[in-house]
């Protein structure tokens, strides 16, 4: 009976393995499936990459969602533009999004808690941009980037901005909410029936 049991979780540990690593391979291409951003400085753009990872986070828990997150944007660090520092910020904001919505979601697991959830961890990835761009991401671009570049891509857009702080209040956080609020909606709507392909459920 042991051994059955045994076998039995083998097989599941190896087939969610092997889910998360497909699910990390599809978000790292639809990095590359990038569009500019409306009303946003020409290095930020819009993809929806962070939607594998929310997928993998309600199938498989908030782990595998973290680690898909983690593994996307090291297998794209050879092909940064922006030395690594734009993956950063993709990893960080990826984390808070599918990590707190998993956590929600692993407490009830409905749809209704997991729309609830989900949007949780957008308005969470959203109000936590802030901080961790302006104290984590930011100061690292400025290493290969001047400040006061970046402020004037800003001000192209909207001459009233006046430093970092406002930019990313009025650009930044709105930008991250509608972009994770995609991949939410995206999901609502794969979800049910791609999640019994990837657990191997009949």
């Amino acid at each position: 009976m042991d051994n059955i049991y045994q076998e039995k979780k083998s097989k599941i540990t190896v087939r969610s393995l092997c889910s998360v690593a497909m699910l990390s391979a599809i978000a790292f291409v639809l990095m590359y499936l990038e569009i500019p951003a409306l009303l946003m400085p020409s290095f930020i753009k819009f993809d929806v990459s962070d939607l594998p990872a929310l997928i993998g986070t309600f199938t498989f828990g908030p782990v595998a969602g973290c680690l898909i997150e983690i593994v996307k944007n090291l297998l794209h660090m050879p092909q940064t533009q922006t030395a690594g520092v734009g993956e950063l910020s993709n990893m960080l904001l990826g984390i808070v999004f599918v990590g707190s919505a998993g956590l929600i979601y692993k407490k009830n697991k409905t749809k209704k808690n997991a729309i609830f959830a989900a949007v949780v961890g957008a308005i969470l990835m959203a109000v936590l941009s802030f901080p961790i761009n302006f104290f984590v991401v930011y100061p690292t671009y400025y290493n290969f980037v001047s400040k006061d570049a970046i402020l004037a891509s800003y001000k192209i857009i909207c001459p009233l901005v006046t430093d970092i702080k406002q930019c990313l209040l009025v650009f930044n956080v709105p930008f991250t909410f509608v972009k994770a609020m995609v991949c939410v909606g995206i999901t609502i709507c794969v979800y049910k029936p791609l999640a019994p392909l990837l657990r191997g459920n009949k």
